[in-house]
């Protein structure tokens, strides 16, 4: 009997009866070995949004604006990390790729508990570590690829479906996981003492007060419970497909291959982040983005033509229709599940004073709702109901589910602009907490619905051996809205005038709107609701 893990030489989902002889059981084993190793990719990738605002409460010595650049750090790197990433799979195999890159979050995970042990770490550990963590980020594009090569194109929305929306509970995980984790020695002595609250703090069931012993290194150490184990299981479970990798190698070269490529997208991550110092955002991503394709072209050795033969689908007109399509649902998930926290944080932690003479000033709300007990709410919804919009669009077609879900997501995003320009110019931003709140549901629940419609329709437009590399390409696209949205939302709501970051978020809307209808849904569509 072959081993579980073995390299499989002949896959045809497409032929039914192969697919419900062994492909169905061989597919959902690998599925659910996936998701898991997925979920704490997203975990470690977003974590420093609740890191930082930790380590504020704990007084280490940073200001505002450094605590903000390591969650930028973290999410250009994650973004980044997914070009290289998206060509992993034909270049080393799935089995080699999912280990590797699961065993890999170990660096930052322990990294980083050792550094939040000591206030006086450098900033620069904590940089650096920002910038490793970004592989989490990077594994989607590797997972999404090598999950869509194991389903038939009628099964496509269930399997990206379930990969990705499940996995994307790492978001909600991590929101909930990190402060509960904090309150506690959970690894007594191995992981050194607490450190006092200096500001109040809270979890998902309420306020700590200041002078609370906190345990922040937690953040850190607790991902490596699941990551030993998920490692294990990576290398034992998983399996290569010789039809995707004919030739990925013994696992040291294909482990060699894939560090390479992840040392490519780090380097340019540094520049990216050294150019968002002296540039324009818009003209230093496009820069980054650019730098991370050409030098991935210039790769010696048999790493080269592989990735020359897959740069074939720059030359494919629904590549660049579907990423358009893809920063509309993803994009928008992942960056309202970085942009929420602070939103929360900064609308409804002031308000308006109207001083005895009508002058009006801003001054702290007493009674502001926590985003450490709300802003977990959104992410949670829209990565729920991912996989069910991956079900819908199987039966309904991917794009006609894409255009109702766009129509959902301008109208909200008009709403919710309209609603925090009221409640921050108000004297009292609590009455408008709670439809703030729910319109941004909505649009996490829309979002997480396209992501699922979106991935259907790439599944069935693209061939075998193109749809990997394509999903990968477009999730690192849109995963740069990890950083664009909390850096737009943020500028706008110091400037005053938060509705304009979601008046600007709805044009696109509108514009993604003509584009699936031009595409897959008019009557001479290239390519009928896909």
């Amino acid at each position: 009997m072959a081993k579980t893990n073995a390299d499989i030489e002949h896959w045809d989902v497409e032929n039914e009866e192969f697919w419900e002889r062994e492909g169905k059981r061989i597919a959902s084993r690998n599925l659910w070995i996936s998701i898991p190793s997925l979920l704490m990719g997203f975990a470690v990738w977003l974590m420093w949004g609740m890191i930082t605002t930790q380590m504020k409460n704990l007084g280490f010595p940073f200001t505002v604006d450094q605590l903000f650049t390591l969650t930028a750090i973290a999410g250009l790197s994650g973004a980044t990390l997914r070009i290289p990433a998206s060509f992993m799979i034909k270049i080393a195999g799935g089995r080699n790729t999912v280990f590797l890159t699961t065993a890999l979050l170990m660096l930052p995970a322990l990294g980083t508990g050792i550094a939040l042990m000591n206030p006086d770490t450098p900033f620069i550990v904590f940089q650096a570590l920002a910038l490793l963590s970004g592989i989490g980020g990077g594994n989607f594009a590797c997972s999404m690829s090598n999950i869509s090569s194991f389903y038939p194109k009628s099964k496509q929305g269930y399997g990206l479906g379930m990969n990705a929306g499940l996995g994307n509970f790492g978001v909600t995980t991590m929101q909930v996981v990190i402060p509960l984790v904090m309150t506690v020695g959970v690894f007594e002595a191995l992981a050194g003492g607490p450190l006092e609250l200096q500001s109040p703090s809270g979890t998902l069931i309420g306020r700590i007060e200041a002078g609370t012993d906190t345990w922040i290194q937690n953040a850190g150490f607790i991902w490596l419970v699941f990551l030993i184990p998920l490692a294990f299981a990576g290398w034992f479970g998983m399996n290569n497909l010789r039809t995707i990798t004919p030739n990925p190698g013994s696992p040291a070269s294909a482990f060699a291959k894939i560090i390479g490529l992840y040392t490519v997208g780090l380097a340019t991550s540094l520049v990216g982040v050294y150019a968002l110092g002296i540039l324009n955002m818009w003209v230093a991503l496009p820069l980054t983005i650019i730098l991370t394709l050409v030098l991935l072209r210039l790769i010696p050795g048999d790493i080269k033509p592989n990735i020359q033969k897959q740069f074939a689908i720059f030359n494919n007109k629904h590549t660049w229709a579907m990423t358009v399509l893809y920063i509309l649902t993803f994009g928008s998930f992942i960056g309202f599940s970085a942009a929420l926290p602070l939103s929360i944080s900064v609308i409804f932690g002031n308000m308006m004073e109207v001083a005895a003479d009508g002058t009006v000033t801003r001054v702290t709300n007493p009674d502001a709702p926590s985003a450490l007990t709300w802003a977990w709410i959104g992410p949670f919804v829209g990565a729920l109901i991912r996989p069910v919009g991956g079900w819908i669009s199987d039966k309904m077609g991917g794009s006609i589910v894409t255009q109702i879900i766009s129509v959902v997501m301008v109208v909200a995003s008009v709403a919710t602009g309209y609603v925090m320009m009221l409640a921050y110019n108000s004297t009292d931003p609590n009455s408008y907490f709670a439809i703030f709140l729910i319109l941004f549901i909505v649009l996490f629940a829309a979002s997480g619905i396209g992501n699922g419609s979106t991935f259907r329709s790439i599944g069935v437009i693209f061939d075998q051996q193109q749809k990997g590399p394509v999903l990968g390409w477009t999730s690192a696209v849109a995963a740069y809205g990890a950083f664009i949205a909390p850096r737009v939302m943020g500028q706008e709501i110091q400037a005053g005038t938060p509705e304009v970051a979601m008046y600007g978020f709805a044009v696109f809307y509108a514009l993604c709107l003509v584009v699936n209808w031009w595409f897959y849904l008019r009557k001479n569509a290239y390519i009928k609701n896909p």
